[in-house]
Order: C-alpha cells, then structure tokens, then sequence
C-alpha cells in the first residue's frame, strides 16, 4: 500500500496511518479503498486487541481530496458523471463509519492536526479519540455548498457533544481547536504533538490489560445502547451480555488473578 502504513508496535496493538501527508492525507479513492481492505484484515485477525488511527505528517485526515475529485460532480476526474456513479462513491466513503463500528477491536484516533469532513467523520466513528494541541476540527461539507450532514457526523456528533453544540458546529463549519473540543468532550484529552502517540498507545495498553470477550462486548453494546430508545431495553441487553460473558474461561481466569494478586493471563476462551 503506498497510502497507508500498517505497524505492530506492540503485542496486540495495531497502528494505521493514513500516508499522505503531502495532501494531509486527504482521501483519495486509493486511500478509500485501502482502507476498507485494511480495516476488513484488521478486524479478521484475532491477535490484534486494539487499533491506534493517525495521519502521517502535520495532518490527521483533512476529508476528500478535491484535487482528485470534482466538487461539481462528487466523481473522479476520470470518469463521467452521472447519478450513479456519485451515490455508489457517497455510499463508499459512507461505509467507512459503521466499518469501524463493527470492528470487534477499539479504536482510538490520535488526532493530530486537521481534521476536518471526512476526517471528522473518522475521528467520530473511533471508539476514543485523543487530540495533539495541533489538531482542528470542522464540518467542512457545509462550507462547499454541501449539507453538513454526511458520512454519519449529523448522527454521531450530536450523541457524543449534545443536540445544541452539534448544530452550531455542523450550521457554521467553524474550526474548533484542542482546547475546545477537550471543553465540550469530542476528545479525551489534549496531549503536546510529540506524546500524542505515547498517549494513545498509553489507553491501548489499559484496554488490552482486560479480556477480549469483555472488551468486544462493552464495544458493541455501548454503541448500540445509542440507538436504544429505553432504560429497561438497555438494562435487558446489558443482562444478556453480562451473562454471557460470566460463561467464558477469561472471567474465571480474572478472578482468579484478583485473588492472588498477580496480573490475569487471556486466552479468549
């Protein structure tokens, strides 16, 4: 892949950078297709616990690359236009968020520099996020003489800021800086650009510490508790899932290691 770089820096975590940092790492339709099959190979492999996203150079993800798209037509340069081709390239980049969503994996995005619509959209789709003191966000769509909402940010933002900062946000496409996303929590925290990837692999490695099962489960049953329209239906997916969970070799092997003090061993069993 000339796109994407994918590293194991530790035992069980994985790191995937968007390389472009040429286009801050714009997406391209190069970039969306290594993607998908990245995060499909990713999401496949047992062996890989957490997933760190980061963008090479001074940029994160600064959303699609308008020298290789036509902003008139939504297509590539190089084919013609028609009403087709321009949902099935919207549905491509669309696919993206709940492709993450479904990982069984964490991801965690270490934000550094722009990012801004599509790259936004990738930071709202990652479980955590983390923001260097040079990321910036924006919904940049409606700054084109699009609708702000695309690629799921009117559905996620809203849920993870409020109703109130979402709409201000995605009405006027402003930028926010580090600080004020770390105010209205769309990030974590605020680290310096140089202990950004430290800072991440630093949550990585608390997520890793705890069973596969139960890290799997608390990913997808948070997530769909965002779509529960209930306590008591929350409330009976959690039963379900606990039970569930208290079942697996891992909950007996926690216990144990809590009782004799000493660090538990998973085997995902």
């Amino acid at each position: 892949m000339t796109t994407l770089e994918l590293s194991t820096p530790e035992p069980g975590i994985a790191l995937l950078t968007l390389s472009r940092p040429e286009r801050l790492n714009a997406l391209s339709a190069e970039l969306l297709d290594d993607l998908h099959r990245t995060l499909d190979e990713v999401a496949a492999d047992p062996a890989t616990r957490v997933l760190v996203l980061t963008g090479a150079g001074r940029g994160f993800c600064a959303g699609l690359d308008l020298t290789a798209y036509d902003l008139a037509t939504q297509n590539t340069r190089e084919r013609p236009d028609s009403p087709q081709q321009r949902l099935r390239l919207q549905r491509h980049i669309a696919a993206l968020v709940p492709k993450l969503r479904a990982m069984p994996q964490p991801v965690i995005a270490a934000v550094n520099g722009p990012a801004a619509g599509g790259g936004l959209a990738l930071a709202l789709a990652s479980d955590v996020r983390i923001a260097g003191e040079s990321a910036r966000f924006n919904v940049a769509f409606v700054r084109i003489g699009l609708s702000g909402c695309d690629i799921g940010v009117s559905w996620m933002l809203p849920r993870l800021i409020g109703a109130s900062r979402a709409f201000e946000l995605m009405l006027t496409g402003r930028i926010i800086d580090a600080p004020e996303a770390d105010r209205i929590g769309l990030v974590t925290r605020v680290v310096p650009d140089g202990d950004l990837l430290g800072s991440a692999l630093e949550t990585a490695r608390a997520i890793r510490a705890n069973s596969p099962m139960g890290v799997r489960m608390t990913k997808e049953v948070m997530w769909s508790q965002l779509e529960i329209g209930s306590l008591q239906a929350g409330i009976d997916l959690e039963n379900r899932t606990q039970i569930l969970t208290s079942f697996t070799a891992d909950h007996g092997e926690a216990a144990a290691a809590f009782l004799a003090r000493r660090p538990p061993l998973f085997h995902d069993r």
